[in-house]
């Protein structure tokens, strides 16, 4: 018999990161050998091994430093007129961690401002392993990488899946190309019609845009939308085909127009804007699950009973306050049983709309004071005079999808199975 043939070498793999550091001293930018202890330093400290480094200083000002690594290269490039730095780091295998040494490069020159981005080169085709509940997760294969990078609150990939173009954010899939708008609908169109007025909308989280687009579309003058995440809204923005364009997002930065971007804590800019910005009719909370195993983490003070109350004071007379609120199967729906009993806490039981969404995964939660006394019948009325036709929901689903499942209405938890 012929011998088995070997089996294939291991493609090469490696990480290569990619990051522009701002706000940087011109002196310490134009020092080469500053320049050369702090990369040496960051790399070493990183895992890599540095064989060699090169620097050349360049006139008027300007300066290049070239570290051969035995885990592939760094360099570093300075415009010290601009107080910037354009940095990157590639390295193969798992010894050195290329994105800790821009980090600590970064932190050495005093950067006030750090975006890098991650590629994934070589190696087997990527996926991500998605967590959906205490031992269960999904496995997406990606397909072409758009963007990946680490922000100062979350790890970002932008990539092709079976889906399309899809968001995920530390892991969990945010949006994707295929039910972007079953999603970004579900979430506001009911609050927009359960609402008296729509001219003032406030949106919190959602990096990609499209609520704002939908504010618009619905008739809205004013959306202020607040994000804590510059990188990652300007990466939807660059990389999605859905929600902002670069342009529209640059003149929202800028506040030309209907729409006005704001880079800020959504809890601080509810509770110190008022005064500037008024009371909305809409007020719109999209963020990713809340994390009850991580105390900490920033976005669960967006979940809390007193956030959710210092929002319905902000509302108009007749205003809503929607948001993102978890599953409603069965499995997973302690975020869902969570919020539901802050919105009652905070609007009275008669004052919360349950808004399903055909995708199971998905389910939110409108407050208003006073609610209309049919909820439903409201937002059918209202819906023939909405100035944009919503694509994934009719007058029929606006009923069927505002019955709750029955361990909200009747207060039965099931133990998870």
């Amino acid at each position: 018999m012929p011998p088995t043939p070997a089996p294939p070498a291991p493609l090469p793999a490696g990480r290569h990161v990619l990051a522009e550091l701002t706000g940087v001293d011109a002196a310490l930018l134009d020092d080469v050998d500053a320049l050369r202890t702090a990369l040496h330093d960051a790399l070493v400290a990183a895992g890599a091994q540095v064989r060699q480094l090169v620097a050349e200083a360049f006139v008027p000002h300007g300066a290049t430093v070239v570290a051969l690594l035995a885990e592939s290269h760094a360099s570093v490039h300075t415009w010290p007129e601009h107080g910037s730095a354009h940095v990157d780091v590639f390295t193969c295998g798992t010894t050195a961690d290329p994105e800790r040494a821009v980090r600590l490069l970064a932190a050495a020159l005093g950067a006030t401002g750090t975006h890098l981005e991650v590629v994934t080169r070589g190696g087997p085709p990527a996926v991500v392993t998605e967590p959906i509940s205490a031992g269960l997760t999904r496995r997406w294969a990606l397909g072409a990488v758009h963007h990946r990078a680490t922000t100062p609150y979350q790890r970002v990939l932008i990539a092709d899946t079976a889906h399309g173009v899809t968001l995920f954010c530390d892991d969990e899939r945010q949006s994707a190309e295929a039910t972007q708008l079953v999603y970004h609908e579900a979430l506001f169109v009911p609050a927009a019609l359960l609402a008296a007025r729509c001219e003032r909308v406030l949106v919190i989280g959602s990096s990609e845009g499209v609520v704002s687009g939908l504010a618009v579309a619905a008739g809205a003058t004013r959306v202020d939308h607040v994000d804590i995440d510059p990188d990652t809204v300007r990466a939807c923005a660059e990389h999605l085909p859905y929600g902002y364009t670069p342009g529209e997002l640059a003149a929202a930065e800028r506040h030309e127009g209907p729409v006005h971007v704001h880079y800020a804590d959504g809890r601080e800019f509810v509770e110190r804007s008022g005064a500037e910005y008024g009371d909305y009719d809409v007020i719109v909370v999209d963020l990713p699950d809340e994390r009850p195993d991580e105390p900490g983490a920033q976005l669960n003070r967006l979940y809390a009973v007193d956030f959710l109350a210092r929002c319905a004071q902000r509302l108009t007379d007749g205003g809503v306050v929607v948001s993102q609120s978890g599953s409603p199967a069965l499995w997973r729906d302690a975020t869902l049983r969570a919020a539901w009993s802050r919105f009652q806490e905070v609007f009275g039981a008669d004052g919360v709309v349950y808004a399903g969404c055909d995708e199971h995964e998905w389910a939110f939660l409108c407050g208003t004071r006073p609610a209309p006394p049919d909820p439903v019948a409201h937002m059918q009325a209202r819906l023939q005079a909405l100035p944009v036709r919503p694509t994934s929901l009719d007058a029929l689903t606006l009923r069927t999808r505002t019955v709750a499942p029955i361990t909200l209405r009747k207060g039965i938890f099931p133990a998870a199975p």
